[in-house]
């Protein structure tokens, strides 16, 4: 007897063999069934050899206790004692398997089919399980037969007779042996049916790719065709049936459950199509209608039941449509679509513990050697296998994947196919989710071999290999393009020309020979320059594929290396800074203006890296302070104006170049960050930093002609005032800058020598910011002054309130709603807008007089100036709906209000809209929906300036550079056409708010 407070030595036998919970073992074990063995060592050591050693225990007795009497017990006892191979099988199966240990109980003579050991026991196929099955007559007794045989493939599984791709071929052929006798059956119940048609059985998905899971959807596809002297239409209903009867016996619950679903939805047209079609409508379909994704799951068609000649029939007719699917008009743009890996339908919570969808899981690995298998089956017969393991294979023999990467995918997608099989092998149930519970975790790490930290040598291995994949799945597109070019180990096979090119047009490239010119040229070489882009390269050609011009970003790379290639911390930089490569890949390939702002000073690579404090890091925008301390600095710095303009429009091309950058990656979100989901938001934020820049241009360069003509202080007071877009914050990467300049003065000082002074500086400060030079000019336009072009360039003050008291016009009042000082005298500035606000907020509002020139001004500018030509309802500017329908209507508001409304007193336009909502003046509603016609305008025009290069108003004729503007707006590839739509209903809805608010 065992002394109080002390364990027996059973009990720390017990916890040394692995047992969780020894005191209900220990009862277990002095249970009357197993009394002849409890002592027994051989059956403790072979407890604790199982993945749950209480669970097998308890399993283990739930069975005594099922044998019909005591004979039976004794020949199980017996036979588990002597026979090893039984031993190790049965007690590895309750250990594994709560499910298949519940089946044991209820049919307890099943342990049996464990004890035989002979060579065609440890390989059976598709005739092994059909025996297996043959009794079976209806559904119930087929899931019995279905469960003794899924039993068997356990136990060799769990014991390590067999690997995971053999357990996986296993399970697809007794699913194959499975609907052979569930078609069999239902043949039987309708034979009349049988007798009219010619019915054939094709796995799809893993089925049919030799790779199935313990518990999975079964993909089929049904084709019928009539029997001898049938009817067609007749034949078919029947095969449907048929199919359908089919379905109902291998999904439908009964006592003994259900073995698995059988999905049909990959048929043409999904589920709302037909369940069974004729040869010849399967071949028209896929002729006309099939999109990319529908070839890619033929990969895997396979014959399983039914007519054999007929699915023979099938396979071959539609074969040669899959292997030329590459060659289809759209498959650059399905394939750059479905390479996204779509996580979007994951619920949050379960992200991270996904094995099949989540980052770095199954479907990772399947997806990208299906992909590889499209683009180069079609002239490589080797390819042309639907398992996935084979395949890979096959790719890294013909050299189409590095021998390394595929040695590594191989070992991962093995280990992620195991960890699966455990999970759900437990209770047979259907799951991809790694679970969460210590125990289930314990449990499976056991029975992958990790017996010393089973929960947390699980989690390592499935971290480490789910990072494997995550890697190479984008890396094995890429890395043999580079092997094409560059030396390779001995014996290491490598890609040929025509399969190099073959790839590079399935992923967008247009030019694939001058795209293999610029990998030969970046990555040859033994240098650690090449070595590092080498190792650089493979992701960044991913990331300029998913661009609308991935040559153009691969040209770029190359211009920028080039330039940069021996400054020691470029390559750095995008090595071990995570966001500079990827944000540089999307600024090269996402148009002309970043990449042109770049190349004239390629330092500016720096930008793009981590940076610090703000989310945007290195892009993040600065604020007008501090460029205009940047620059008065450098014009203090420079010998002579010349210079001191030249080192400010540095600084401007510099700080345009961040602006766009931050523009294109918040546009285009990143694999850390999605895209920015408040437009509105972007465009403040352009619209802004541009605006900054420039008032920081034009102050310098005003402080550096100052300086070189009269020293320290100019004859006469000086201001800028910003009018138009400038005034209201809201410039694009495009837009001249509007302004008024005006001056006053100094006491003492002659009229007419301030006035020569004042000229002189606008003079030059235009020439400067406009002379031909490495960077942008800056068009500053004064047109709006008094008088227009016909006016003096610059007034004094009392000039502008004399012209103003005497002779403004209605639409001068308009345009100086915008007007705000930007450079020069602040006090100058400030009196100017004391003196223009009665007129931009008159007292008494508008009269209807003023109201009817402001419509008739607006009808005949959008008149003569609408392109002729051009659709005006893709015109962003002046189109119905578009920037100056929403501007005019906000500013009529202002000029009606803005005397007893103080929010209207701004001159930007979000604002002032905003105000007149909150105000009342505009309903909420059409307030909304002006907005967004407002900041999706601005948006085209961005984007167009970012894409071309030079300013438009309207979308781009180009297909690419359509494309491209797409991207930018958040469209996928082969989505323009919606981009389309999209505008002309957001501005369609709101020209009819401006026809309600402005014209009535």
């Amino acid at each position: 007897m065992t002394a109080p407070g002390r364990r027996s030595s059973t009990f720390t036998r017990l916890l040394r063999h692995g047992f969780t919970d020894a005191s209900a073992a220990e009862r277990l074990l002095d249970s009357p069934e197993l009394g002849p063995v409890r002592n027994d060592p051989v059956l403790l050591e072979a407890l604790g050899a199982t993945a749950d050693p209480d669970l097998a225990l308890r399993g283990l007795v739930h069975l005594l206790e099922a044998q019909p009497g005591p004979t039976a017990r004794r020949e199980l006892l017996d036979t588990l004692i002597a026979a090893k191979p039984l031993r190790d099988r049965l007690l590895g199966v309750l250990g594994a398997s709560e499910a298949l240990a519940d089946h044991l109980a209820r049919h307890a003579g099943d342990w049996r089919a464990l004890v035989t050991y002979e060579p065609r026991d440890l390989h059976p196929g598709v005739e092994e399980f059909e025996r297996g099955l043959a009794g079976a007559d209806d559904p119930v007794s087929l899931r019995i037969a279905y469960r003794r045989c899924l039993l068997s493939i356990a136990a060799r599984d769990v014991c390590g007779t067999i690997d995971v791709a053999e357990t996986a071929a296993e399970l697809a052929d007794l699913a194959t042996a499975t609907l052979r006798a569930a078609l069999r059956i239902a043949v039987a119940a309708a034979p009349e049916d049988a007798a009219l048609c010619r019915l054939a059985v094709i796995a799809m998905g893993k089925c049919g790719g030799h790779e199935l899971n313990y518990v999975s959807d079964v993909d089929v596809v049904f084709v019928g065709e009539p029997a001898e002297g049938a009817d067609e239409t007749r034949a078919v209903r029947a095969a449907t049936r048929l199919a359908s009867h089919l379905m109902r016996i291998c999904s439908e619950t009964t006592v003994e459950g259900s073995i698995w679903p059988v999905d049909a939805n990959l048929r043409p047209e999904g589920r709302n199509g037909p369940l069974v079609r004729t040869l010849s409508s399967h071949v028209a379909y896929y002729q006309r209608w099939a999109k990319t994704w529908e070839f890619q799951a033929l990969l895997k068609a396979r014959p399983v039941a039914g007519d054999a000649a007929l699915g023979a029939e099938y396979v071959a007719a539609l074969q040669p449509l899959v292997w030329g699917a590459a060659e289809r008009e759209n498959f650059v743009a399905d394939v750059q679509k479905m390479r996204r890996r779509v996580v979007e339908n994951i619920p949050a919570a379960e992200v991270d513990r996904q094995l099949k969808l989540g980052p770095g899981g199954l479907r990772d690995v399947e997806f990208a050697v299906q992909l590889l298998q499209l683009v180069h089956g079609r002239a490589d017969a080797s390819l042309r296998s639907g398992t996935t393991l084979d395949a890979l294979r096959a790719l890294s023999a013909g050299g189409y994947v590095g021998r390394a990467d595929a040695t590594r995918l191989d070992e991962a997608y093995r280990f992620l196919r195991s960890l699966e099989h455990r999970i759900q092998l437990h209770r047979l149930r259907r799951t991809h989710l790694v679970p969460e519970d210590e125990a289930d975790l314990r449990r499976i790490g056991r029975s992958l071999g990790l017996r010393t930290d089973p929960v947390g040598g699980l989690l390592r291995e499935w971290r480490r290999h789910a990072s494997v994949v995550r890697k190479l799945h984008e890396k094995l597109f890429y890395r043999p393009l580079l092997d094409a070019v560059a030396a390779l180990a001995p014996g290491e096979a490598r890609l040929s020309a025509e399969a190099a090119r073959e790839r590079l047009v399935a992923l967008g490239y247009d030019d694939p020979a001058a795209a293999l010119r610029h990998l030969e040229a970046l990555a040859s070489g033994v240098s650690r320059k090449a070595a590092i882009q080498r190792t650089l390269l493979p992701v960044l050609l991913g990331w300029f594929a998913d661009s609308a011009d991935p040559d153009a970003g691969l040209l770029n790379f190359r211009k920028v290396s080039d330039a940069l290639g021996k400054t020691p911390w470029y390559l750095r930089l995008l090595r071990d800074e995570g966001a500079a490569a990827e944000n540089l890949a999307r600024v090269l390939s996402a148009g002309r203006l970043a990449p042109d702002l770049l190349m004239r000073a390629p330092e500016a690579v720096a930008l793009l890296g981590d940076g610090e404090g703000a989310a945007g890091g290195g892009l993040a925008p600065r604020s007008r302070a501090a460029l205009e301390q940047e620059i008065l600095a450098a014009v203090r710095r420079a010998d002579g104006a010349g210079q001191a303009v030249t080192a400010a429009r540095g600084v401007r091309r510099r700080e345009l170049f961040r602006t766009a950058a931050a523009d294109i990656v918040g546009s285009y979100g990143t694999e850390a960050h999605s895209a920015e989901a408040d437009q509105g938001a972007l465009v403040d934020r352009v619209g802004s930093a541009v605006s900054d820049l420039t008032a920081a241009t034009l102050a310098g360069t005003l402080r550096a002609v100052v300086r070189e003509g009269w020293g320290d202080e100019l004859p006469t007071r000086f201001a800028i005032i910003g009018m138009g877009r400038f005034g209201g914050h809201e410039l694009g990467y495009g837009s001249d800058a509007d302004v008024l300049f005006v001056h006053e003065p100094r006491d003492g000082v002659a009229e007419r020598e301030a006035g020569e002074a004042a000229n002189r500086v606008v003079s030059e400060l235009r020439r400067l910011l406009q002379a031909p030079s490495a960077d942008p000019p800056l068009i500053v336009d004064a047109d709006l002054r008094p008088e227009g072009k016909s006016g003096p360039l610059v007034r004094t003050l009392k000039s502008y309130e004399a012209y103003y008291r005497r002779w403004s016009l209605v639409w001068e009042s308009h345009a100086l709603l915008r007007a705000e000082f930007v450079a020069g005298d602040e006090d100058l500035g400030r009196r100017f807008t004391e003196l223009i606000d009665p007129l931009r907020y008159p007292a008494r509002g508008l009269g209807d007089d003023a109201v009817r020139d402001i419509r008739r001004l607006k009808a005949r500018m959008e008149t003569e100036r609408l392109p002729r030509g051009a659709d005006p309802k893709l015109n962003a500017k002046l189109g119905p709906g578009g920037l100056s329908d929403v501007e005019w209507t906000v500013q009529l508001t202002q000029l009606r209000h803005g005397h007893e409304v103080a929010g209207l007193r701004t001159t930007r336009t979000r604002a002032a809209l905003a105000a007149a909502c909150a105000a009342g003046l505009i309903p909420e509603e059409d307030a909304a929906i002006l907005d967004e016609a407002w900041v999706l305008a601005t948006r085209v025009r961005n984007a167009v300036m970012l894409v071309r290069s030079r300013a438009g108003d309207t979308f781009p004729s180009d297909s690419r550079e359509l494309a491209a503007v797409g991207r930018y707006l958040g469209y996928g590839h082969g989505h323009a056409g919606d981009m389309l739509d999209a505008y002309r209903r957001t501005a369609r809805r709101a020209r009819g708010v401006v026809e309600e608010l402005f014209y009535t």
